[in-house]
């Protein structure tokens, strides 16, 4: 079983999959809008929601983001898009150099939390927040952490 983080955005899902397509080295880039769907003409969509992203996946280093945008004329039924802390996308990678190269690019016009360090949990760990307002995690030891630790309690 595999599990993706999926983000939801206020109709700039496709500058989201730009930045993170490129600053990921994705391998595969796949979208659809509104618009490439078939309508029910007894409830067209307002012009400005066509063009954007029903839904979309970026695949990279072995995982997978979905991302798509939340429209205006549905936010009566999925209530308003408001950003928050409570999605955070963790990439654990053993290869630290992907690791701090995906942290350099997904940093850039956003906020570091956490600089990529040694900590006790971590040969290789860091947070930023993109300029997208997405809260992500690094960890290069990640598996190996919480193997020791559950490991010591038995």
């Amino acid at each position: 079983m595999t599990a993706i983080a999926y983000l939801n955005f206020d109709g700039i899902a496709e500058q989201v999959i730009e930045f993170y397509a490129e600053a990921l080295n994705a391998s595969e880039v796949k979208k659809v809008k509104f618009k490439d769907f078939p309508q029910d003409p007894n409830y067209p969509l307002p012009e400005n929601e066509l063009n954007m992203i029903m839904e979309s996946s970026i695949e990279f280093a072995g995982g997978k983001i979905m991302m798509s945008d939340v429209l205006p004329s549905m936010q009566a039924v999925t209530g308003e898009l408001v950003k928050g802390n409570n999605v955070m996308i963790s990439l654990v990678i053993d290869d630290k150099q992907k690791l701090e190269e995906y942290f350099n690019h997904l940093s850039a016009g956003g906020h570091v939390m956490m600089p990529l360090s040694n900590t006790p949990w971590s040969s290789c760990f860091g947070m930023l927040v993109d300029k997208f307002g997405v809260s992500w995690k690094f960890n290069s030891d990640a598996d190996k952490f919480l193997d020791r630790v559950i490991s010591n309690k038995l």
